[in-house]
């Protein structure tokens, strides 16, 4: 049983692994095509080029591991069926559940993979790479509206023009607002660095609203400061959103930035779905085994290794599409963001399933 299991293993992961490589090599092919266009823009040479295209690398890998599982899987029990390997087993003794259990370790292996990529690397080769192509090209970080980027903290608005790359922000107004949510000051700064847990801001012209007891005017006095603190919740892992897509975010730091929404009474749907999907989707992995298992046994003789591989790809793709469809129509919707995350992969769970069952009762 144990030789039986190795073997298995080494069909099946160099498979996985093989054509995994391929999907990399093809979507950095794409990723250098892509930059081309900025080739030329600031100081972004082919060097910058290439770095962003082997940045991006991790993030491919998180992506495409559970299509690399599912064709791998495909080919590897397709060439064990058409050469009755599967058939051999069977007699033995073993059922396709025994052997859908040994392979299913496969997929668990990977599931741990990309569950540790998604959350140890992608996150930062991609703020890395933002920043590095940022840089280069002398441009912003981009910003949620033309007059910038807009933050609510407590009972203060925050309007930023630019935010760098490093975190640093230009051009800051703070609009705080008392209890009863009457306007108290605007605090303008040209510059804002964030130094030993706080924000320092930079030449801070202040204007404080002070209302009279007697006769319910406000009095206006107007300040300025060439330095000033200001004690804030946001922090430069919060602005990570905006160089990092959330589904590419670590699970730690969407849920520092969920707390900080609902803190602030904003809407999450969409950083929930993030958060329940980067839990969710390694598990893809396993899920694509048992739905690669029944195939090794369906017109053994007849299908060629090159269907296999379409019809992987083909699932595959569905597989994506699902998931990018549930998690829109989630946020659209307000549907329970667990439910939006982990649809596509429970749908794909029942088909791998059914035919499992369809191919025992044979």
């Amino acid at each position: 049983m144990r030789i039986l299991n190795r073997y298995l293993w080494q069909e099946s992961t160099l498979s996985i692994l093989m054509i995994m490589l391929g999907l990399i090599a093809m979507f950095s092919f794409f990723d250098f095509i892509q930059e081309l266009e900025n080739l030329g823009r600031g100081n972004y040479n082919i060097a910058n080029m290439l770095t962003f295209v082997l940045l991006s690398i991790p993030g491919h890998i998180y992506e495409v591991t559970p299509v690399a599982v599912l064709i791998g899987m495909m080919v590897s029990l397709g060439t064990l069926g058409r050469s009755s390997e599967l058939i051999v087993m069977r007699v033995s003794g073993l059922s396709i559940s025994n052997i859908g259990f040994n392979l299913a370790k496969i997929g668990l292996l990977f599931t741990i993979i990309t569950f540790l990529i998604g959350e140890l690397i992608t996150p930062i080769s991609e703020k890395v790479a933002q920043r590095m192509r940022i840089q280069a090209t002398d441009a912003v970080v981009a910003q949620d509206f033309k007059s910038g980027l807009w933050v609510k903290d407590d009972k203060s608005f925050i309007n930023v023009a630019t935010v760098l790359p490093d975190a640093t922000l230009l051009d800051v107004i703070i609009y705080e607002f008392n209890d009863s949510f009457k306007l108290t000051s605007i605090s303008n700064a040209k510059k804002a660095d964030y130094l030993n847990s706080r924000w320092k801001l930079s030449e801070v012209t202040q204007t404080q609203f002070n209302e009279t007891s007697k006769t319910d005017k406000k009095q206006i006095k107007t300040e300025f400061f060439n330095k000033a603190n200001w004690d804030s919740a946001i922090r430069p892992e919060l602005l990570n959103v905006l160089l990092v897509a959330p589904e590419k975010m670590s699970a730690w730091n969407l849920y520092a930035f969920i707390s900080h929404l609902t803190k602030n009474k904003q809407k999450t749907t969409r950083y929930e779905v993030a958060l329940w999907a980067k839990l969710i989707y390694p598990l893809a992995c396993i899920v694509m085994v048992i739905l690669a298992l029944p195939f090794g046994f369906l017109q053994q003789r007849a299908s060629s290794t090159s269907t296999k591989i379409f019809i992987g790809i083909l699932l595959g793709v569905v597989y994506q599409i699902m998931n990018r469809v549930f998690s829109h129509l989630g946020v659209l919707n307000d549907w329970p963001p667990l439910m939006s995350a982990i649809s596509p992969t429970l749908l794909f769970l029942l088909g791998g399933l059914t035919l499992i069952l369809m191919i025992e009762r044979r």
